[in-house]
């Protein structure tokens, strides 16, 4: 029997519940930089050594950090469920947790880039980037981040996985961030979507909200992965 595709859309408060800052909440990152000083294309071109620094520490934090529950939760739907992650987060905790299908829509802090061609994406050994590191293209190399400004590249891959969806599950967002928040409005009108968040998302795009479980990602999608087993068995 052909397995439900089982989409999945997390953001940042999947991470976070793993200890990694979100740049939103009153302490997160954005308490401590300005978007224009470390994640823009225009920050990148006056001070590179500043904006380099800023996804150092960040991967140096990311290589201390390990999944959570949650992260977990979705790994083991798999044996169940034909999963597939979209992702707003650069890290890769939902990968060393088990999931084999992951699409980054904001890019991942593990690779960098060329600064001539998008297309040109390569692995980063421990957590340091230097000033003088180049792409293989023989342009200087920058975080495979996207950056505030820039076209999010894998957009219209998550558009087609969400379009495909039997199931939804949307995690850890706000579902302010665009364009990635609109995913929700892809998907077919009759496929039930279930939300794990504590806030108050902005839900005005989901036709089909089965259950909002009010709860951190972390506690949230275990209980969720159990009763979708059940149901869906």
């Amino acid at each position: 029997m052909e397995k439900q595709k089982l989409v999945v859309f997390t953001g940042a408060g999947v991470s976070a519940d793993s200890g990694i800052a979100t740049f939103r909440d009153a302490d997160g990152l954005w308490a401590n930089y300005r978007i224009e000083d470390v994640c823009t294309p225009e920050a990148l071109a006056s001070n590179r050594a500043r904006v380099i620094e800023f996804y150092n520490k960040r991967r140096r934090e990311l290589l201390e950090t390990k999944p959570n529950a949650g992260h977990y939760a979705l790994a083991g739907l798999e044996d169940c469920f034909d999963v597939k992650i979209v992702t707003q987060n650069i890290d890769d905790l939902h990968e060393r947790a088990g999931s084999s299908h992951v699409t980054h829509l904001h890019g991942e802090l593990r690779k960098l880039r060329s600064s001539r061609n998008e297309d040109i994406i390569f692995p980063i050994e421990g957590w340091e980037q230097k000033l003088d590191d180049m792409a293989p293209d023989g342009s200087p190399a920058r975080p495979f981040v996207v950056f505030f400004g820039e076209a999010v590249p894998r957009f219209d891959d998550a558009v087609r996985i969400a379009s495909e969806a039997d199931i939804m599950i949307v995690a850890g967002t706000s579902l302010a961030v665009y364009p990635a928040a609109s995913l929700v409005r892809y998907v077919p009108a009759s496929t039930p979507i279930y939300l794990v968040d504590p806030g108050n998302p902005d839900i005005a795009g989901i036709r089909h909200l089965c259950e909002h479980i009010r709860m951190r990602s972390a506690e949230g999608l275990p209980i969720l992965a159990e009763k979708l087993r059940k149901l869906y068995e």
